[in-house]
Formats: C-alpha cells, sequence, structure tokens
C-alpha cells in the first residue's frame, strides 16, 4: 500500500514555543523548520510514502518543503490542528480518492525512512491505526486506509482519544525515530541521540557545553 502523508506546520514564529527555555527565540524557528525539513525528507525517501503534502501558511517553510518535493496547502483560518488534517486528508482524496492516507507531526527531526515504512505497514492491517509519541501520551502518526475518514483528535494527550475513537494502537519496537517527537529541550537531547537528519544538525546548537552533532551523509544518519 502507497500511502500519502499530510504533515500539519504553524507558522515558523509561533512552532515549537515550547522550546524557547532551550534555544532562545532567535533559533526556535529556525530550529522548527530544520525539523520539518528533515521529517519531510525522510518521509519521501520512504519506499512505502507515494507523496507529502504540507498543510501551512508560513511562506519560508511553503518554499523550503516545496523545494525537497512536498506537495503544499494553506492552512484553514483560524481552524487548528485538526481542521489543518482534515482539510489536507481532503485534498489528497480530491486529486486520489482511493488514496491510503496519514497524519505525520512535522516535528521528527530524528526520522528514519525505514522505520516509517515499518509503521506504515503495520497500520495497513487496519481502517484506522495510530502510533503513540516516545512519551506515550501523544500521538505522531495517524493512518487510515483508501475510503476510511482519517479523523485526526491530535493535540494534548491524544493517545486515548485516538484509541478511544477506535484506532487501533500499532505497537513496534525498533521504530523510536518515528515516535520522537521534539517539544521541549529534553526531547531535543533525546532525537539527537538517536542521530537527526541533516538540517537539524547544520542548525547553531541551542545546548552550551554540548557537541554539536554530526552531520549524516545522504544514505541515512549517523551510523547507518
Amino acid at each position: 500500500m502507497a500511502w500519502t502523508l499530510v504533515v500539519p506546520l504553524k507558522p515558523l514564529s509561533r512552532a515549537k514555543s515550547r522550546l524557547a527555555d532551550a534555544a532562545g527565540d532567535k533559533l526556535r524557528p529556525g530550529l522548527a523548520l530544520a525539523f520539518a525539513q528533515d521529517t519531510v525528507g525522510a518521509a519521501l525517501a520512504c519506499r512505502a510514502v507515494r507523496g507529502v503534502t504540507v498543510v501551512t501558511d508560513d511562506p519560508l517553510a511553503a518554499r523550503e518543503l516545496s523545494a525537497l518535493g512536498a506537495r503544499i496547502l494553506p492552512d484553514p483560518p483560524g481552524g487548528g490542528l485538526n481542521a489543518a488534517l482534515a482539510q489536507g486528508a481532503l485534498a489528497v482524496r480530491q486529486q486520489l480518492p482511493t488514496a491510503a492516507v496519514a497524519a505525520l507531526n512535522a516535528d521528527l527531526p530524528a526520522l528514519r525512512p525505514a522505520e516509517l515504512e515499518q509503521v506504515l505497514q503495520a497500520a495497513s492491517a487496519f481502517p484506522r491505526a495510530f502510533l503513540a509519541d516516545a512519551a506515550g501520551v501523544g500521538t505522531t502518526l495517524l493512518a487510515a486506509a483508501p475510503g476510511v475518514e482519517l479523523s485526526p483528535a491530535f493535540g494534548g494527550p491524544s493517545r486515548a482519544r485516538h484509541r478511544a475513537s477506535g484506532a487501533r494502537e500499532i505497537r513496534l519496537r525498533g521504530v523510536d525515530s518515528v515516535r520522537r517527537d521534539v517539544d521541549t529541550g529534553e526531547d531535543l537531547r533525546a532525537a539527537l541521540a538517536l542521530g537527526v537528519g541533516p538540517h537539524t544538525a547544520r542548525h547553531p546548537f541551542p545546548f552550551p557545553g554540548v557537541a554539536r552533532p554530526p552531520v549524516p551523509s545522504p544514505r541515512g544518519r549517523p551510523g547507518e
């Protein structure tokens, strides 16, 4: 099954506000963009992915992510995260009525294409399925098979909401990069330990006294 992913991204000036304590407001928007670039780049390199649609109103993000090969859609005014995802899924199926669609967080800088492929393969066994984040509270991916509404319920304790909605939870080991979203400084440290993508690795590093991570080769993350 080939999947089309929908990735939502706030305007960079408002994105990743909880990183301000670790990175400061000067570095925070650039980090948010770097996370999205590494997420989209890894997703497009995944063999199970047909394409990526990014829902954003940020002109810089739209330009940079389009250059990677993503389709860009405007964010519905005042609708919030789940409205953006629903709009993105609708737009995908207007072009491809039988598309399998998955919502994916934009803040997965350590994302590995092979691990994403494993998650999407597992999701293909169910009408709707989701993957919990590393904290076990939120969701990093929600998938809907062809002909099935996505019905996103992201934000806060979305793991419980997606489970209550009837979506099956994907329980796989060895897919840490798909679960490792970044909201805080500690999250970023954990992503760096996994090995982040080239855009995040090249970004000015926010933590004093911690070495800059190595820049991955085009073939994968450090150590792959």
